[in-house]
């Protein structure tokens, strides 16, 4: 067995996107649209795995640069007190490892012919790619990597059989805050189909969710009208970015119009708009079976007025039910009313370990610091 650690998009083996043709994360022409417009902290790292010289699996590897200010923007959090801070600073700040994609929730950090090698095998091409870009940033930049995690996997990942080799690695794992999922079921052929296996309490939720709306149009914005839009945009969902308790980058303002130059169908933009003006927008990533739910933005005032963001999970749904797609991933965060619309929440974990050995004995407490308090009650909107 061999890897390869590539960081140049155009460097890739011939036959990668034909090896993870299933998951759009893991293809080239996402990874040329966030090489374009990616966080300024956040650098990549493609691996891929051979064998016989063979490509028998590949992975995604980000260098995050951590910094207090992206990672507490909201200086009015009550919650967040001095000895909070000290002890991310102490432990986090700096440069980590990730296995995967922090921008996005989900389990797209590699993908392997399981026929051809094993989890373990892959496993250990992986973790010596990670000690040779450790190797590689100390050399090129003089920083040390303080945290290695690879992210995010289910439940019933068999990946959590590896025991063995984790612990071999000093990794932990990790219950991070879960992945919201809705099942669309086969008998929804169009929206009005959800909307009648509702409860009354929730069919008039949305009713009046929709009557809330009071005049505001939504449609579908072409990368033309995306250019003249996108700083407006970007402010939109720096608004609903920094409000978030936790942070670990800020997305560039060319960020939404670089995914839709290189995904284009694949990659949908709908805005808001009051009075021919924009005053909200969401994003969807079509991947296979998986409508995959992405960031968005509002302007303030709208969204409490008019409940911009409980009709744009509803919006993200009727789009998933027309387009005929099995799942909505609606990701994390803001699971109450993500569970009032359907969706079921899906434990997730991470592994990570910190470099430093005395500090990683005390890692897994430290992450249940930083990882937001599941204090929720989920809904049960259907009819039973």
């Amino acid at each position: 067995m061999q890897f390869k650690i590539y960081t140049s998009v155009n460097e890739l083996p011939e036959n990668w996107d034909g090896f993870v043709s299933h998951d759009v994360f893991l293809q080239t022409l996402y990874f040329k649209a966030i090489k374009q417009s990616s966080p300024g902290n956040i650098s990549w790292f493609f691996v891929g795995v051979f064998k016989n010289e063979n490509l028998v699996g590949v992975a995604v590897i980000q260098r995050v640069a951590l910094y207090l200010k992206d990672i507490f923007r909201d200086e009015r959090e009550k919650c967040i007190r001095t000895f909070l801070q000290d002890t991310v600073a102490k432990v986090l700040k700096g440069n980590i490892l990730v296995v995967g994609n922090l921008m996005h929730t989900g389990q797209h950090a590699f993908s392997f012919n399981e026929a051809l090698i094993s989890y373990p095998e892959f496993l250990q091409g992986i973790f010596k790619a990670i000690d040779e870009i450790k190797t590689l940033v100390k050399r090129t930049q003089n920083k040390k990597i303080r945290v290695i995690m690879l992210k995010d996997f289910f439940e019933t990942n068999a990946i959590h059989k590896e025991t063995v080799l984790f612990n071999q690695q000093k990794l932990y794992k990790v219950k991070v805050q879960p992945n919201m999922l809705l099942s669309v079921t086969a008998n929804w052929l169009k929206f009005d189909d959800y909307t009648a296996s509702l409860t009354k309490k929730y069919r008039d939720r949305y009713k009046r969710a929709k009557k809330k709306l009071n005049g505001i149009q939504i449609k579908e914005l072409s990368l033309v009208e995306m250019e003249k839009l996108q700083n407006i945009m970007h402010e939109f969902y720096l608004n609903v970015s920094n409000n978030a308790k936790f942070n670990t980058f800020i997305l560039p303002e060319n960020h939404f119009y670089s995914l839709k130059e290189n995904l284009q169908d694949n990659f949908k933009v709908f805005g808001y708009f009051l009075n021919e003006e924009l005053v909200g927008f969401y994003t969807l990533i079509l991947n296979k079976d998986n409508l995959e739910t992405y960031f968005l933005g509002y302007h303030q005032t709208h969204q409490y007025k008019n409940q911009l963001y409980l009709n744009m999970l509803y919006d993200m749904l009727k789009f998933g039910i027309e387009n005929k797609f099995k799942t909505i991933v609606y990701a994390r965060t803001a699971m109450a009313i993500k569970s009032s619309v359907g969706a079921e929440a899906k434990n997730m974990f991470v592994y990570m370990k910190h470099t430093n050995v005395l500090i990683n004995g005390l890692l897994k407490q430290i992450f249940k610091l930083m990882n937001p308090k599941q204090d929720w009650e989920e809904r049960h909107p259907f009819k039973t």
